[in-house]
Parts: C-alpha cells; sequence; structure tokens
C-alpha cells in the first residue's frame, strides 16, 4: 500500500504543530510559579510564595487588617465574626446566643447551625468573586469564632459569647462549633475557625492590663482542656492570644502559653492571632510604655504569635534590622498564616473547590430560618413550673397581659449581625395564640436608665399600667432580662440582680394576677430568689435569636415541650460568689466546687413530661489506670406528652489525695422520647477523663481509688448511683 505524498506531508505537519504545541505548554508550565500549582503539596506552594516575598510584603501579610498585595494577587482576608450568623452589612440568619446554644446539650444541632453559617460566609465569598456587581461588604474565611472561655465569674460581661462553666459541656459544644465552621472536607477548608480567647479570660474590667495568677493545676485541668479538645479533636486552625496576662506573663508574649503548651505539646499547626490592638494594649497596657513596639513586635512573634495588627506591618522591618528577629522565625510565622490561606483554596481555580458552588440563595433561607427557630426552642429551660400550670390552654384564654421591658424589643447579642425577620417575644404570643384573643401590652418597667434624649420613662405611670393590665387578663407573661447594656464586651455585670425596677415589676403582677409566667431573657446568670420562691413559673429564654419570639411562644403553649438545660450554676446570693481575682475554682466556684445549695443547679431542667431512670450498668467494677469505662442507662418517658430528656453521667472521687470535685460532667446524650418510649443510653468515659493533674509529676495522672459513677437529669437531681475501683 502506498502513501498519499500529501496526507503523508500533512501527517508530518500536524506531528511538528504537536511537537511545538507541547513545548509551548511544557514551558508555559515550567513558568507557571510553582505556589499556584495546586498539584503540589501546600507546604512546597507554601514555602515557594514565601520566597518570592520581600520583607516589607511578609510584614504587610502578617497584618491582619493590612492591604492587597496585587503582585501576588492576595487580598487581604480582615477577618470576620460569626459567633451565632455571620456579621455582615446586609442580614443574614440569626441563630441563639452560644449560652442559649449551649443550653441545648446538643452538638449535633451546634453542628448543623455553624454548618448553615459557614455555608452563608461561603456564599458572600462566592458572592463577590463570581459577581462584579455584588452588593454588600467583601468577607474573607478567616472568622473570629467561637468564644471558649469558661463562664468561672457570674458577672462577667461576655457570657452571652460562651458555652457555660463547665470544660466538658464547653469542650463538647466547642467541637461540634469549630467542626461546623471548618467543614468536612479532606482538601479545603470551609472557613478558618479562631478560637477566642486563650487563655484565663473571663474579666473584662481592666482587661488590657489584667493578670491572672493562676496554678499549675489548674490551668491544666480548669483552664486548657475545652482549648485543647477544640484543637486537637476540632482540628481549630486559629487561636487568638487574649489581653490579659497569666501569671505576669502578657498573652501576646507568653511562650509557654503560645508554644510550649500549644504547638509543642499540642501540636497546634494552625496561627495564633492577637487580639485586636494586641501589641498596643501590650505596651501601653501590662509593660506601661517600657517596652517598645519593635521590642513587643519581636517578643510577640518569637512567642508564638503569628498575626496581629498594623504593627506587625510597621515594626517588623524595623525588629528584623535590628537583630530582635530572624527572618527564619518570621518565615515560620508567615508559613503559618499562609498555610491557611492556601487550605481555604484561594489560591486554586474556584471550580477545584466543593466550597465555591454554595450559591447565595442559601443565606435566610427557609431551611436555616427553620433550623434558627429549631435551636431557639431546644435552648428553652423550664425553671420552675408550680402546679402544672405551664403548657397554657390557648383555647382557654381571652385575654393575655404581655408585660415587661423585653417584651417588645429584640435583642441580638454581641457580635450579632443583621436578622432576615426579628421576631420579638409579643410578636411570638400574636403569632402562636388563638385567634380572637386579646392582648394588653404594658412596658412596666426599664431594664437600664433611658439613653441621652430618650423619651422620659415615668416609672409609677407605667407601673399602673402593667398592674392594670394583669388585674384584667386570664394569663400574665412577663418578659425582664438584660441587654448588652448591662452585660457586654467591656462591661461586666454590677449585680447579679434584675437590673433597673423589674424586680419591682414582678412583684406588683404577682400581687394581682396568680397566673403570672416569667420569661427570663438574659445571658449571665440571675439571682432572683424572690421570683423563684413565688412566681408560678419562670422560663429561661436567653437571647434566642430572630426566631426567638416564637420559641418562647412556643413552649409557653405547649407546641414543643421544653428540653434545655442550665449549662451554668445560678447562685443564691451574691455573697456565695468568691472574689473575680480568684482564679483557682475550688474556692467555690461553679457547681464543681460551689459552696451551699444554688438557686438553681448546672444542668437544671424540667419538662411538661416524666422520665424513669433504670438498669444503670457499667462495662466492669474494676479498671487499671489506663483503662477506659462504658456506662450504659435505660430512660422512658413515663408522662404523657413527647419530650426532650439530657441524660448526664458524673464522677466522683470517692478517695482523692487532694481536693477533688464534688462532681465532674463525664458524659450526656440529649434523647427525644414519645410517651412511653424507652432508650439505652450508652457513655464512654476515656481513661484520659479519669485522671487529674499532678503538680509534682507535671501531668496528669490517674489515681488507684474508687469512683461514683452518678447519673441523672442535673447536677442535683442524681436518679442512679454505682462505683468501680481503679487499681495499679
Amino acid at each position: 500500500m502506498k502513501l498519499n505524498p500529501r496526507g503523508s506531508k500533512l501527517a508530518v505537519a500536524l506531528l511538528i504543530l504537536g511537537s511545538i504545541a507541547g513545548k509551548r505548554a511544557m514551558a508555559q508550565n515550567t513558568n507557571k510559579p510553582l505556589y499556584l500549582d495546586y498539584n503540589q503539596p501546600v507546604e512546597a506552594r507554601v514555602k515557594d510564595l514565601i520566597s518570592r516575598m520581600t520583607l516589607e510584603e511578609k510584614a504587610e501579610y502578617l497584618d491582619h487588617v493590612g492591604p492587597d498585595i496585587p503582585k501576588f494577587d492576595i487580598k487581604s482576608d480582615k477577618w470576620n465574626q460569626s459567633l451565632h450568623g455571620v456579621v455582615w452589612t446586609r442580614p443574614t440568619t440569626m441563630f441563639p446566643v452560644s449560652i442559649a446554644m449551649a443550653a441545648t446539650w446538643d452538638p449535633k444541632l451546634v453542628y448543623n447551625e455553624t454548618t448553615a453559617i459557614s455555608d452563608e460566609a461561603r456564599a458572600i465569598y462566592n458572592g463577590w468573586h463570581n459577581d462584579s456587581n455584588f452588593q454588600g461588604e467583601k468577607k474573607g474565611l478567616i472568622y473570629r469564632s467561637p468564644v471558649i472561655n469558661i463562664s468561672r465569674n457570674p458577672y462577667w460581661g461576655r457570657i452571652n459569647e460562651c458555652f457555660g462553666e463547665d470544660p466538658f459541656l464547653d469542650g463538647r459544644i466547642g467541637v461540634a462549633h469549630v467542626k461546623g465552621l471548618q467543614g468536612n472536607d479532606p482538601h479545603y477548608l470551609k472557613l478558618v475557625s479562631t478560637l477566642k480567647h486563650y487563655a484565663v479570660n473571663n474579666v473584662e474590667t481592666d482587661r488590657t492590663s489584667r493578670s491572672a495568677t493562676v496554678s499549675e493545676r489548674m490551668l491544666y485541668e480548669f483552664w486548657l482542656p475545652h482549648f485543647r479538645d477544640c484543637i486537637v479533636e476540632g482540628g481549630a486552625q486559629s487561636v487568638m492570644a487574649s489581653y490579659n496576662a497569666i501569671n505576669g506573663v502578657p498573652n501576646n508574649i507568653n511562650h509557654m502559653m503560645l508554644t510550649d503548651i500549644l504547638k509543642n505539646k499540642w501540636g497546634f499547626k494552625g496561627f495564633v492571632v492577637s487580639d485586636l490592638g494586641g501589641v498596643n494594649t501590650m505596651v501601653n497596657g501590662h509593660e506601661k510604655g517600657q517596652m517598645s513596639y519593635e521590642e513587643a513586635v519581636a517578643k510577640s512573634i518569637n512567642a508564638g504569635c503569628d498575626f496581629s495588627d498594623k504593627e506587625f506591618m510597621q515594626y517588623i522591618p524595623i525588629a528584623v534590622n535590628k537583630g530582635l528577629l530572624s527572618m527564619a522565625k518570621l518565615d515560620e510565622s508567615l508559613a503559618r498564616v499562609m498555610r491557611d490561606r492556601f487550605l481555604l483554596g484561594e489560591f486554586d481555580p474556584q471550580e477545584k473547590n466543593p466550597y465555591s458552588k454554595i450559591p447565595m440563595s442559601v443565606i435566610g433561607s427557609p431551611e436555616h430560618i427553620a433550623l434558627a427557630l429549631k435551636a431557639a426552642q431546644e435552648s428553652m429551660v423550664l425553671l420552675t413550673n408550680k402546679n402544672h400550670i405551664l403548657p397554657l390552654d390557648k383555647s382557654k384564654i381571652k385575654t393575655i397581659a404581655v408585660i415587661g421591658p423585653h417584651a417588645d424589643i429584640f435583642t441580638a447579642g454581641g457580635y450579632s449581625g443583621k436578622p432576615i425577620d426579628a421576631i420579638n417575644p409579643m410578636q411570638g404570643i400574636k403569632n402562636r395564640m388563638a385567634p380572637g384573643t386579646e392582648i394588653i401590652y404594658a412596658a412596666g418597667a426599664e431594664i437600664t436608665p433611658p439613653r441621652r434624649n430618650a423619651p422620659a420613662f415615668d416609672k409609677a405611670a407605667e407601673l399602673q399600667k402593667a398592674v392594670d393590665a394583669a388585674k384584667k387578663a386570664d394569663v400574665a407573661i412577663v418578659y425582664v432580662g438584660t441587654t448588652l447594656n448591662v452585660e457586654a464586651e467591656g462591661k461586666d455585670r454590677t449585680s447579679l440582680g434584675l437590673p433597673g425596677n423589674q424586680e419591682e415589676l414582678v412583684k406588683a403582677v404577682l400581687a394581682v394576677n396568680p397566673r403570672t409566667i416569667m420569661v427570663l431573657m438574659n445571658a449571665g446568670p440571675l439571682t432572683i430568689p424572690y421570683i423563684k420562691e413565688n412566681a408560678p413559673a419562670i422560663l429561661e429564654a436567653w437571647w434566642p435569636g430572630e426566631q426567638g419570639g416564637n420559641a418562647i411562644a412556643d413552649a409557653l403553649f405547649g407546641n414543643i415541650n421544653p428540653g434545655g438545660k442550665m449549662p451554668l450554676t445560678v447562685y443564691a446570693s451574691e455573697a456565695q460568689v468568691p472574689s473575680q481575682d480568684e482564679y483557682d475554682v475550688t474556692k467555690g466556684f461553679t457547681y464543681m466546687y460551689i459552696n451551699g445549695a444554688p438557686l438553681f443547679p448546672f444542668g437544671h431542667g424540667l419538662s411538661y413530661t416524666t422520665f424513669a431512670y433504670s438498669n444503670l450498668k457499667l462495662s466492669a467494677k474494676q479498671i487499671k489506670t489506663n483503662g477506659d469505662i462504658t456506662v450504659s442507662v435505660d430512660v422512658k418517658n413515663t408522662g404523657k406528652m413527647a419530650g426532650d430528656e439530657v441524660v448526664q453521667l458524673y464522677i466522683h472521687d470517692v478517695k482523692p489525695s487532694l481536693v477533688r470535685p464534688k462532681e465532674e460532667l463525664r458524659g450526656f446524650e440529649r434523647v427525644t422520647l414519645a410517651p412511653g418510649e424507652s432508650r439505652t443510653i450508652r457513655m464512654t468515659i476515656p481513661n484520659s477523663r479519669l485522671a487529674f493533674y499532678d503538680e509534682k509529676i507535671h501531668d496528669f495522672r490517674v489515681e488507684a481509688e474508687p469512683i461514683d459513677v452518678l447519673v441523672g437529669s442535673s447536677s442535683a437531681d442524681i436518679r442512679l448511683k454505682s462505683q468501680f475501683t481503679v487499681s495499679k
């Protein structure tokens, strides 16, 4: 067979052209910077990009609100907040505040909540990348959430932002929160979660110059376990160094905290960021001007703080040129911050990242609004319910008095965005009451003195209106509590009682209407012994997010059965609380060491139904000091209404060699049961959860001794008890 000469020439020509094209492609691929090659390992890409940067560009990159670096197409992330919803210039779904989410005792729900939040955050990021006409602030992907500080101090102004007083509960809720934010893709992060505020931080007064005196044991046993959980188990990629010092060393330059413990002992691979103005407040707060800015910047980076404000951008070059900071140490910090930006997919094509497909339509979607309602419903805690006055039978109510300064306002909470459709308590009653029911409204009291130029508030006239309304009504619902004017960042409470003249209002209404329901809307615990003694029922509603008004009404009318539990102790009196300067919790803080009985105990929460506990079993009666133990218990709904119970597992060392807690939470599970339904709950206590910190060996150890196993409905409502022995 002869070849066609013309065809042969064409084939050769095509071969030559193909070869040229291939060589050009190879040349282009060779010229492409390694850091843009998504097939390369992240560490190699990071190293390559760092090698291309000048000292000044490195300094700019480590300013967390610094400029863009067009040379590498790097946009400043400028971080964001997302404690219970994305903070943005336009509305996003607003969930209940963090302390309310902790009251759900439901890590699965928390994971779903923060997955919705991170979906909305990614949608915003995708929106401004894909739409040249994008409306709204162009947010990045580093989010400062969650706050996992312990509410050891009940006066602390930021309790609305945290998950309560117990390290174990805080850790379980915190891990779920982190995982929901950062996603579950094996290659990419959805967001970067920044844990706040590391560590021993829960006093706002003098927070930029305060030093916490903490023993080694208390540090490891009480103040750090939940941080470790969120880093080692949760995989949090960022940690914020708090303003305060620990034992005289400011956390921004605390090598023991940032490097020895966090990075070396726990294997943390992410980056540490200072709190806002961390360098400035250290220079002018802790050091009172005796440390220069270049020294403060160098000390911060050398201690393990990788990321900060304008002081990093301004003084890093000076610190390097003066020999205060090595280029190797600077590059280490740079690599930690940059690694997360690569893991977020910022240097890869959008189509490579599965999170780039999340559309703007998820923001405020019906599914997310429904989830906000469910979260608010699960956060409701029924504190008292005398003579089963709740739930209210709305078919028998003709007139409702809606009373109180919280009745007709919406309180969002700290670091809140804009809600899609905020439902306040009054609107919730209107949405859920029977048709034709009359509402009589009166504020009756004020929470704090009015702001300047606000209309005058006549206490005696307003109080009389509330009394008159209560007299006319079949039932009175009184909404009282606090707002950010009382407890917030930078503002600790000065009293644990109801602020303003709210208690006077409560007493006046209770005097004229025996069917008065109290709804508390607060964050930190309220010491209200008179109300507990005299009110027919009390519902703790927190600051419950944009669907909170509907959720409260659902609980009052029995559309849902409250199943939340208190994530903190409500002290019986202020005299019961040690000084806020006392950081040794064994002196009387929390349910573990409280002196005397609380007003409402940790883990407390009633139901409209009843639950029976039985058949407590242990996997062994004796274990070695390196062993685990599994506990099982049967729980049955013995009432007539479906409901949720939170089964709580505590342990107690019977013969400890030093002061140990009365009880320690070591397991819990929220379970939904229909009337007559029973479920077997199994919880494993790993060896690490049996240990205490021994300062003699500078490590945790398990003591050979008997240990009580306590299972019940709260820390003060133990239904079943057993014991096992630890032997050497």
